[in-house]
């Protein structure tokens, strides 16, 4: 999935953001689930690690998953802080669709090459 294949790096960019929004809709939907720790992805580490030769058989989106850090903890141990996942879940979903886009784009010019128009 390296950036030598017919799809670049986007291929790889969109399995971390679609793998990220899943990782973000769990900390929404635990925001009030005591204990429950928020996680997110780092994604230039996960890209980075998709995109290293010699990675076959690990998973880098699972190395490349953090535990979110409080701006103020509750009292239940609890580290969702709801405003920051709407937020990072907002502009990782306009970054999906926008990389989406791009390669429906980059499909659409293989198959016009492809018929000779």
């Amino acid at each position: 999935m390296g950036s030598n294949s017919l799809f670049g790096v986007h291929g790889a960019a969109l399995q971390v953001r679609s793998q990220r929004m899943g990782v973000l809709a769990s900390n929404i939907a635990n925001a009030s689930t005591p204990g429950f720790k928020a996680k997110d992805i780092d994604f230039r580490e996960a890209l980075n690690a998709i995109e290293t030769p010699g990675m076959a058989g690990t998973d880098p989106i699972s190395g490349a998953t953090k535990y979110r850090v409080p701006l103020q903890p509750s009292l239940d141990g609890n580290t969702v802080e709801l405003a920051t996942e709407q937020t990072a879940f907002a502009e990782n979903a306009v970054a999906y669709q926008t990389t989406l886009a791009f390669l429906n784009g980059r499909i659409d010019t293989l198959k016009r090459a492809l018929k000779g128009e």
